[in-house]
């Protein structure tokens, strides 16, 4: 799900995108089921995380993990629009890499965004994908293949520490619902992708959450997402429309209609 203005994507296949936006673009709260490798070419990519947050720009380089619940706001900057270049490096590609290259995983799993330094290696890299964008035909899979593994050989070659994300093939175990629920609430994804996330098939994400919290996961997770923003638009005087989208909210007016149900009031009574 998305909340986009002036965007577009062109996909060169399912594994190599180009984005663009010339207004202001949201991107809904999501979870990448691929490793995700992103050149910002122009404009400002901040993606919000639990805890913390970070922002990039043009030529800037980063490798976002797979399952890492986000918020990513796009827009322009310095009135060039957002533009940027992305290659999803999915888990079957790296497990054949892998299976002909010995890994050098010296640290637990590390599912940080991982940043790297300028390196021509990288601008080569990039340089060489933008072409593709104005082809009329698809890309050849082999292509595509041969594409992705330079990718890994590169960023393998500038650091090797991206082997404790690459070489990291587990799905999520089960976690404590409790610490992941309160972590991650304001994040708009679905029920089975909250269960995936903590080791759980939907049914036994509903049932464990029943029996800690007392109520359905949804309206635990309403309320939260309301709470949260009562509390950024009374105590730190931001706008609704400032406020609804971190708070796990698709759009405005979805937000100001729970918002009342809730409390009886507009949100923009609050600051009168």
């Amino acid at each position: 799900m998305s909340n986009t203005v002036g965007s577009r994507v062109v996909h060169v296949n399912a594994d190599i995108i180009f984005s663009s936006a010339t207004e202001k673009y949201y991107e809904s709260h999501a979870i990448i089921e691929y490793h995700a490798l992103t050149r910002v070419l122009s404009g400002e990519m901040r993606i919000v995380q639990p805890d913390r947050s970070y922002t990039f720009i043009a030529g800037d380089t980063f490798l976002l993990p797979r399952n890492l619940p986000s918020a990513v706001i796009k827009q322009p900057k310095d009135g060039r629009p957002y533009k940027s270049v992305s290659i999803y490096i999915k888990p079957g590609r790296l497990e054949d890499y892998y299976k002909r290259h010995a890994f050098k995983a010296t640290q637990p799993y590390n599912n940080k965004i991982k940043t790297f330094d300028k390196h021509l290696l990288l601008e080569s890299f990039f340089a060489s994908l933008l072409p593709y964008f104005e082809m009329d035909e698809v890309l050849p899979d082999n292509i595509i293949s041969v594409k992705v593994e330079e990718a890994i050989s590169i960023l393998r070659n500038i650091d090797e520490s991206t082997d404790n994300i690459l070489a990291y093939f587990e799905e999520p175990g089960k976690l404590d619902l409790v610490e992941f629920m309160e972590k991650n609430y304001m994040f708009n994804l679905s029920l089975e992708k909250f269960g995936y996330l903590t080791g759980r098939s939907l049914t036994t994400f509903k049932k464990d959450f029943r029996k800690i919290f007392k109520i359905p996961p949804g309206q635990w997770l309403t309320q939260k997402r309301l709470e949260l923003a009562h509390y950024q638009i009374f105590e730190k005087r931001k706008k609704p429309s400032d406020v609804y989208f971190d708070a796990g909210f698709e759009n405005l007016s979805h937000f100001s209609f729970a918002f009342k149900k809730q409390f009886g009031y507009n949100p923009t009574s609050l600051l009168s």
